[in-house]
């Protein structure tokens, strides 16, 4: 199944409107409806509609949603939870502020439909702390439902009861990871948990919880009120849908494009006016720093999960970061990996220690005083980081210097050949001799 068209505004649909984060602008635009729709059904009817769907995860995994949902047990006695991971901190990915700061009803609504779906009674919104506007804006929008009798007790008659809370965090990368944000909203140190047990059977406060990103959760009102099928007409096969692509970079209109899945960078290079008038594009991320980079010759690779994970990268958040022949890779590299190593939340060794080496090294490179040898150590850190740390994040880490090892070696050469980044800004090139290729 092929998409449909190159932009297909859904979840943006409604951002050009007057006042569009507010409840009036919203219910003009024909927000709410889906909720009402939802409460005349079955919570596990509700269900079945997002299994049908096809709807993957938006966080950067991509698991099937409703069947995250149907992992519930809904014979447990103890409450159900919602939490909404809203902690958006990848380097690159920018699509849940804007979605959240343009109509944040979207969201609020999929919440509240989201949780009917799994009997939940309290939802909790996780936001990035340092987004104080986005947390503002959530807050506001929780109001007016509330005013308008969408969230609180007997919700449009129904004999649902349901609470939201806007929560926000205090700034650390690794509450992006779903267990280490429950420690985070339960009030300890964010750090990630052992499982099993799973969120699904023993999450927030030891409850059976659901754990979704943003994107993933303002998708469904659309589902609802238009149908699995309607749904999955977009995108292809395995990855149905359309989903906010955020390019970002040496691109002349950076922002968000929404699509479906399975568009290629080469279409949205050419929606997005292209790489910066006068230069290249050199290599960019399908997902955010944490994804293996990709180069020039993968502009026709299909923007979906199967599609680039065929050539060794992810798809992750759809945070496609764009650099020319400006960009020194290496530095880049380096860049990146000094967050890893600074929000390396230090509970397990890999990571805590792996991503420190990692970063004295790559910065030996850069600086020009490395040898051969120091790729070869670089190539072997990573790989008792990879798979082997608590978490993710350690093998987030990993993957920008193995991918850059692989497509830009004789750049690394460069570098201590030199003694020094033989980068020349102002020629935007590397100079001959260094044997380097752009």
């Amino acid at each position: 199944m092929s998409y449909v068209a190159p932009l297909t505004p859904v979840l943006s649909n409604n951002w050009d409107q007057v006042r569009a984060w507010q409840i009036g602008s919203y219910e003009r635009s024909g927000g709410y409806s889906a909720l009402k729709r939802a409460l005349t059904m079955q919570p596990a009817d509700v269900v079945t509609a997002v299994k049908d769907s096809g709807l993957r995860g938006r966080g950067g995994a991509g698991f099937p949603t409703g069947l995250k949902w149907s992992f519930i047990p809904q014979d447990n006695p103890k409450p159900k939870y919602l939490v909404v991971n809203a902690d958006e901190s990848e380097p690159g990915t920018c699509k849940d502020i804007p979605l959240m700061l343009a109509s944040p009803h979207t969201l609020v609504e999929g919440v509240i439909i989201s949780s009917y779906a799994i009997r939940a009674s309290v939802a909790f919104i996780y936001v990035r702390g340092e987004v104080l506007h986005v947390v503002r804006r959530l807050q506001q929008a929780v109001a007016e439902a509330k005013a308008a009798g969408y969230i609180g007790t007997n919700i449009q008659g129904s004999g649902y009861d349901l609470d939201v809370v806007v929560h926000a965090g205090a700034g650390a990368y690794i509450c992006g990871e779903e267990t280490a944000l429950l420690d985070s909203l339960e009030g300890r140190r964010g750090q990630p948990r052992l499982r099993p047990p799973f969120p699904a059977v023993a999450g927030l406060y030891g409850c059976p919880t659901v754990i979704n990103n943003v994107e993933s959760i303002a998708s469904v009102p659309a589902i609802i009120a238009n149908g699995p099928d309607w749904f999955a007409s977009m995108g292809t096969e395995k990855s149905k849908g359309m989903t906010l692509y955020s390019l970002s970079g040496h691109v002349t209109r950076p922002g968000q494009y929404e699509a479906p899945l399975g568009i290629t960078l080469r279409e949205l290079l050419d929606l997005a006016g292209g790489v910066r008038n006068g230069h290249q594009l050199k290599f960019w991320t399908p997902g955010g720093s944490s994804t293996p980079l990709l180069t020039a010759e993968h502009l026709d690779v299909p923007l979906d999960y199967e599609g680039v994970a065929g050539v060794g990268s992810m798809l992750g958040t759809k945070a496609l970061q764009i650099f020319d022949e400006t960009t020194c890779v290496v530095r880049a590299v380096l860049r990146w990996t000094e967050f890893y190593k600074h929000e390396s939340c230090g509970k397990c060794t890999p990571c805590r220690e792996g991503t420190w080496w990692l970063v004295q090294i790559l910065e030996r490179l850069e600086a020009g005083k490395g040898s051969e040898e120091d790729l070869d150590t670089l190539l072997d850190l990573c790989e008792n980081i990879l798979g082997r740390s608590f978490c993710a994040l350690g093998d987030g880490a990993t993957s920008p210097i193995s991918s850059s090892i692989q497509y830009f070696k004789d750049e690394y050469i460069a570098h201590f050949k030199h003694g020094g980044c033989p980068f020349d800004p102002m020629a935007s090139t590397l100079f001959a001799t260094a044997g380097a290729t752009v």
